[in-house]
């Protein structure tokens, strides 16, 4: 290890992988236990898989987007556990996750917080079904289902990948051709007060039918939460429909199906190909794609061992369970002088064939809808230009003249949107900020759509507000975003704000980052520097430079260790003692953020150790005491920072930003976790005075550049780096980009763009 850990590094030659290369390593592989505890954008909350599936099957309950990798491994160097140590840099891991879909924690409670969502996507679903226009590149493909299999066979073509052994059973549920659409209610759901627990019969059927396929009955729960009251019927006629559960995987769901159908329950059965088509495409949406190319599912499919991956295809395209899409591919290609490219001769337009499910595809294509709408709708108060002076005035005057506007920028230039939004409150519009976790400066994203908080909704269902303002951008996923968007009122504007260099959003989709590349509204760059030793440590990261900072304040400490266990010592010792008595801050203002849950010194170690020694206690609420600083994830991808109060036959009481949340008990291992030490997505969007990053070797794989900007951000005022992983770090802060993510929205974006220009 070098004399200084955190030294510079050479920035090299970053190579960022293409989409599909990126696609392929993110999906799952066959035969892969998958071993890792290494979290991801969404985060882990306890499975609740048991039994027969096993822990592996219970670590997988919490596995969201991003590359995760874990934490807990061998680091380097003794040094004093206090704020004496090196001033520099310091190093983090791997992009991780946020609050876990555990099996079947929030599933029902998410739906009810993203009905006004689904609404929205159902009306555009309606809409674009009712106009019969020519598919345009980029656009979902129209017609019969032979269309769409013929689109596939042309573009890929080809031979078919070779069958693999039957070592893994299908997964996520096949899903029915999209139901007719509704209409959209006059006001937003209500939003629940906790997630709700399956009917007690639903539970005990499931619990039946599970113990003769040899799976845990703790997966009882979680699964009728997945697919309803009639789970246990589903999985007696389908038993792969059991992939639907967010901790099971395909080789668990083979060996029930094994169990209940026999010497039937074969490599090449319809309802096993159809649930792995599904169960991919899930998985890659826990990664942040939203559809995948045709030739990357194949090759999947053929690693599950399906002896005709192109049918097992075409098969869910024909019955609805998958759709299709095109994405141009340059510029168009003239056709040979014999005409044989085309009835009408002239030029072809080369396409990418995509695959995606229903519910991303469609929020993306409703979110492109959107924001062309309020892009060209907006009103414009005569005295805007009063207001553009001082502290943010470029933005003002943007939002002056356009309905959508984006703003980038670090820490410091959050007050740029703040002053926007004052300006416009002082004009009497309407405005409203909104940001990703919870402050006392807005509402959150989650309340905001669930009706919990903001400005409400007027009869036609759309928020009451001319102005709203959105931090943290790039933390929305495309669900989330097309509700927002088709919230927003004709004639209100939207301001996407955000760090374009921290880590993507939890969910599928890269919206921020799409619409940024899309260039169809103004882009304000910020132009505020991040303050301090901290602001210099952080802007260099950003830009693949992890340089040493003059820290006269001890704002940096590097902290040297030589293995995990040491690594968890030091963590505990900095919250516990030397940040308190070195910096004043108190305990519960620390947080330690590291790359993972699992390994020596994941999350779940530190965990531990942390409460030993800040609230000890039996845990005889579920593992927890009042007093226990933990997360609550109330629905997949989000994380809110909770204190437990008590216990009783409700559930466990949790104080969540001053306000009283009963988990029920059945969900408090899926719903609740200890938060001492969380994952770099679970504290995105959020600050501390004081952060430990505890970076050990083990991690060192996991470690890129969004993760280390992300994690290194959040300290407001002193950031420790307990460090084990020598020249992994410079060398992931000069070379390791995030991976790519396959998304359709820039392409949506400008198709729009371009036929608005034509009219």
């Amino acid at each position: 290890m070098p004399d200084r850990p955190g030294t510079p590094g050479t920035p090299g030659t970053p190579g960022p992988d293409p989409r599909t290369a990126s696609a392929e390593e993110d999906l799952p592989p066959a035969g892969d236990p998958d071993p890792g505890s290494g979290e991801e954008p969404g985060g882990e909350a306890g499975g609740e898989a048991g039994g027969g599936l096993g822990e592996e099957a219970a670590e997988e309950a919490g596995t969201e987007p991003a590359e995760g990798g874990e934490g807990g491994g061998p680091g380097e160097g003794g040094d004093a556990p206090g704020p004496d140590g090196t001033t520099g840099t310091t190093g983090t891991d791997e992009p991780e996750g946020t609050a876990e879909p555990a099996a079947g924690a929030g599933l029902s409670e998410a739906q009810a917080e993203l009905a006004a969502q689904k609404v929205e996507r159902e009306r555009i679903a309606r809409r674009k079904a009712e106009r019969e226009a020519p598919v345009e590149a980029g656009a979902k493909l129209s017609g019969k289902a032979a269309d769409l299999l013929a689109a596939v066979r042309a573009v890929e073509g080809g031979a078919k990948p070779p069958a693999v052994f039957f070592d893994e059973g299908p997964a996520a549920p096949r899903k029915a051709a999209p139901a007719a659409p509704a209409p959209r209610p006059a006001a937003p759901a209500p939003a629940p007060a906790a997630a709700a627990v399956p009917p007690a019969d639903t539970v005990e059927a499931l619990r039946t039918v599970l113990a003769r396929g040899g799976a845990p009955e703790t997966l009882a729960s979680p699964a009728a939460a997945a697919l309803g009251e009639d789970a246990a019927e589903q999985l007696a006629e389908d038993p792969w429909r059991l992939l639907s559960v967010a901790a099971v995987r395909p080789a668990q769901a083979d060996g029930f199906a094994r169990a209940l159908l026999g010497s039937d329950a074969g490599p090449g059965d319809e309802r096993r190909t159809a649930a792995l088509v599904g169960w991919l495409l899930v998985q890659a949406g826990l990664k942040g794609h939203t559809a995948l190319e045709v030739s990357v599912l194949r090759s999947a499919l053929a690693q599950y061992g399906v002896p005709d991956p192109a049918a097992a295809l075409e098969q869910a395209i024909g019955e609805g369970a998958v759709l299709v899409f095109q994405e141009p591919l340059g510029p168009p290609v003239e056709a040979p002088e014999d005409g044989t490219q085309g009835e009408e001769g002239g030029a072809e337009q080369p396409v990418l064939v995509l695959v995606g499910l229903e519910g991303p595809a469609m929020a993306e294509e409703s979110l492109a809808d959107g924001l062309a709408r309020i892009a060209n709708t907006f009103d414009t108060p005569a005295d805007w230009e009063e207001a553009a002076r001082g502290t943010g005035a470029e933005l003002i005057r943007a939002v002056a003249g356009h309905g959508l506007v984006t703003h980038t920028g670090g820490e410091a230039a959050r007050a740029e949107p703040l002053a926007l939004l004052a300006a416009a409150r002082k004009l009497g519009l309407r405005a409203c900020l909104a940001t990703h976790a919870p402050s006392a400066q807005g509402v959150t994203v989650a309340d905001l759509l669930s009706g919990a908080g903001g400005p409400g909704r007027d009869a036609d269902g759309r928020f009451a507000l001319d102005l709203l303002v959105v931090l943290d951008a790039p933390q929305l996923d495309v669900e989330a975003a097309a509700a927002l968007v088709e919230s927003a009122p004709d004639g209100s504007r939207l301001v996407l704000s955000g760090d374009p260099a921290v880590l993507g959003s939890a969910g599928a989709g890269r919206v921020f980052a799409d619409l940024l590349a899309a260039r169809i509204c103004p882009q304000v760059v910020s132009r505020v520097p991040d303050p301090g030793p901290l602001g210099e440590l952080v802007s260099g990261v950003g830009i693949g430079e992890l340089g040493q900072v003059d820290a006269p304040g001890r704002e940096v400490v590097i902290v040297p260790v030589r293995d995990a266990g040491e690594a968890v010592h030091r963590a505990v010792q900095l919250v516990a003692e030397s940040v308190p008595r070195a910096f004043g801050i108190p305990a519960d203002s620390v947080q330690v953020i590291t790359p993972g849950h699992g390994g020596s010194a994941g999350t779940r170690a530190l965990n531990a150790a942390l409460k030993e020694r800040l609230n000890p206690g039996p845990g005889r609420f579920g593992g927890f005491d009042p007093g226990d600083r933990v997360v609550h994830v109330p629905s997949p991808g989000r994380a809110l920072p909770a204190r437990v109060v008590s216990a009783d036959a409700q559930g466990l009481h949790l104080d969540v930003g001053g306000e009283r949340v009963v988990v029920a008990k059945e969900l408090v291992e899926s719903g609740v976790r200890h938060g001492w030490a969380v994952t770099a997505h679970q504290a995105a969007g959020a600050r501390w005075p004081a952060v430990v990053v505890v970076l050990p070797g083990d991690a060192a794989q996991a470690l890129s550049r969004d993760w280390v900007y992300t994690a290194f951000g959040r300290a407001e005022r002193h950031l420790s780096v307990v460090h084990g992983v020598d020249q992994a770090l410079p060398r992931a802060v000069a070379q390791v980009l995030p991976k790519p993510r396959t998304t359709r929205l820039t392409a949506l974006l400008t198709a729009l763009a371009e036929t608005a220009q034509q009219q």
